[in-house]
């Protein structure tokens, strides 16, 4: 094994326990993974990740195929389309939180952004967070509509499903993630009062100042 494989999933591992003390994944919900080269390791599927052991990962090239470890996570479609879109994406997080699952059932804000800009972080550090139709959980449908989205982002909510997050490196990804779920709490908590929303020109210089992507 590769030292930077082997530091992969000493990473995954750790990174499961965080988002299960964060609250942020209940039960078995969720799945993360990280891009070594071409392969991509991945958290199994029906087990805890606040459980994960570094000897019980999966797997995958990035067509898919299992290369070794347990049966993979049914949503590694969508880690793939993330990597397959975005050739810097090095790890993707997906999770089934409270406040991402609430704000994925609501009308999105526009066509390329369920959620407007609330607040300056969520422009600055999540950027435009379209919603990708609904699809039953594991469909390569939804993957497939994700990839071919032709718009920047690096998070999107899945329609009544929760969030998939894509970033250079893990911590990165999670951190983008828990940005995301207050995002969302925000939106929740203020659905049908008219919230005042950052202007687009507020935005968007946010947006060139952080270097994250949202619609000029």
């Amino acid at each position: 094994m590769s030292r930077s494989m082997a530091q992969a999933r000493t990473a995954l591992v750790a990174t499961g326990r965080e988002l299960v003390d964060l609250g942020l994944s209940p039960g078995t919900s969720g799945n993360i993974s990280v891009r070594v080269g071409d392969r991509m390791l991945i958290t199994p599927t029906n087990e805890s990740m606040g459980s994960l052991q570094e000897d019980r990962l999966a797997e995958l090239d990035l067509a898919g195929n299992h290369l070794s470890g347990p049966r993979p996570s049914k949503e590694f479609t969508l880690h793939r389309a993330f990597y397959r879109r975005s050739p810097e994406a090095r790890a993707v997080v997906h999770l089934h939180s409270v406040n991402a699952v609430a704000c994925a059932c609501l009308e999105p804000w526009s066509e390329v952004s369920a959620i407007g800009p609330i607040t300056p972080y969520f422009v600055m550090r999540v950027g435009q967070t379209p919603l990708i139709g609904y699809a039953p959980p594991g469909d390569i449908a939804q993957a497939d509509e994700l990839e071919a989205r032709d718009q920047p982002f690096r998070a999107a909510l899945l329609a009544n499903h929760g969030s998939v997050v894509a970033h250079t490196d893990l911590a990165s990804a999670v951190n983008t993630a828990v940005e995301l779920e207050e995002a969302c709490k925000l939106a929740v908590l203020t659905a049908g009062r008219s919230p005042r929303m950052l202007s687009h020109e507020q935005a968007v210089e946010l947006a060139v100042k952080y270097g994250s992507p949202w619609s000029t």
